[in-house]
């Protein structure tokens, strides 16, 4: 007699989900249980057969075999050495898909509390982001207790039992069908009870304390990018490992300069002499000064790309550029001569026929345009 499809037996199609397997497989095995159907073989043979299309749909390799071979490949895979459905027991595979309801088993458990992660805001100057420094932190914290060397007993004895769940950390309720395991009231889940509490801690294992510490900014960090500084977190509690600390990265406004990636920009202001008949001026970089060509006939918004001046990643060896934007400069505190100039400046340059301010000439007849089409 042929093998039913394992799909069809949990009743979800080819390209279901493990979740969606371990849901469909949670309402068969309540629906099937020995328990629920006593002395039931059509009930007992379900609830085999939804195990064996479980232990296969949720194991990749099994899966690829059945998928592949049907059920010949899936028996093939298990007797190659790879698993198998073999006689285990049911309680293995119902506590593996029930546990996060029911608790494990009735085991006891030994449970490690991590430390919470912390963080930190450090904010730093243009210069530390791009070349990278070293900076000492003070970060308020949980630690470890010195006095009872973080067990909570006074002179640094060890915990006793719990007597409620046995060091169990949970408690069994029986709810009719349904065994339901709970976190001890007493131990509050540790399965460890301080019945002589150190007075340092008050039975915690644990202080609040402030810690120095330095902190390594790689050169190339950003506004935004984090460090972390593994176990520099707070104490675990009951011995528990200590958590990370994730320092966040603030990065100063700068007076000249502002960021955008690997890329630095800063404003050039030149004077309309300079913008005119073009020269050469110094212009200012993270490490040292450059010197910068102005051609003749600059305009305001021009952009000059000094390369290999802006910041190397953090990430990577890119080396980005600086961007310098040229604002012309209006020249101000003028004296009477110096008006008159400009002034006699402005007439020759109006009267010689050649266009000498091309964008205003041709803002000029856009201007012109846009009110004779609103006459028509």
């Amino acid at each position: 007699m042929a093998k039913a499809d394992y799909y069809e037996i949990l009743g979800v199609s080819r390209n279901a989900t493990e979740a969606e397997i371990k849901k469909a497989y949670r309402r068969l095995a309540m629906k099937y249980h020995p328990d629920r159907n006593p002395g039931n073989k059509d009930a007992e043979t379900h609830f085999k057969e939804a195990k064996q299309a479980y232990e296969v749909l949720t194991d990749p390799n099994k899966r690829a075999a059945y998928d592949q071979f049907g059920h010949a490949g899936a028996e093939q895979f298990a007797s190659a050495g790879a698993g198998g459905f073999g006689p285990g027991s049911f309680s293995d595979i119902f506590d593996s898909v029930f546990g996060d309801i029911f608790g494990a088993g009735g085991r006891a458990s030994t449970r490690v509390f991590r430390g919470a992660d912390l963080r930190y805001n450090l904010e730093l100057t243009l210069e530390q982001a791009v070349f990278g420094d070293t900076v000492k932190i003070r970060v308020p914290k949980m630690v470890s207790c010195e006095a009872c060397r973080g067990t909570g007993v006074r002179h640094g004895g060890a915990p006793a039992t719990c007597p409620t769940c046995g060091g169990a950390g949970q408690v069994r309720m029986q709810q009719g069908f349904f065994s339901v395991q709970q976190t001890c009231p007493k131990c509050h889940g540790t399965g460890r009870y301080v019945t002589d509490p150190c007075s340092s801690c008050y039975g915690q294992g644990r202080v609040r304390d402030r810690k120095t510490m330095s902190v390594k900014v790689p050169p190339g960090v950003d506004g935004g990018d984090r460090i972390r500084l593994a176990g520099e977190g707070e104490a675990g509690e009951q011995g528990g490992p200590p958590g990370d600390l994730y320092v966040h990265i603030r990065v100063k406004q700068h007076e000249i300069f502002t960021r955008e990636q690997n890329d630095l920009y800063c404003e050039v202001p030149i004077s309309m002499v300079t913008a005119a008949l073009g020269g050469e001026l110094e212009v200012p970089t993270l490490d040292g000064r450059v010197s910068l060509k102005v051609p003749v006939e600059t305009q305001t918004g021009k952009v000059f790309r000094l390369r290999g001046k802006g910041v190397k990643s953090v990430r990577s060896n890119t080396l980005g550029d600086l961007l310098c934007r040229v604002v012309v400069e209006t020249p101000v505190h003028l004296d009477r001569r110096q008006k008159d100039l400009l002034a006699e400046l402005e007439k020759s340059m109006s009267t010689d026929g050649r266009r000498h301010s091309p964008r205003t000439a041709s803002w000029l007849d856009g201007v012109k345009k846009f009110f004779e089409d609103k006459k028509l």
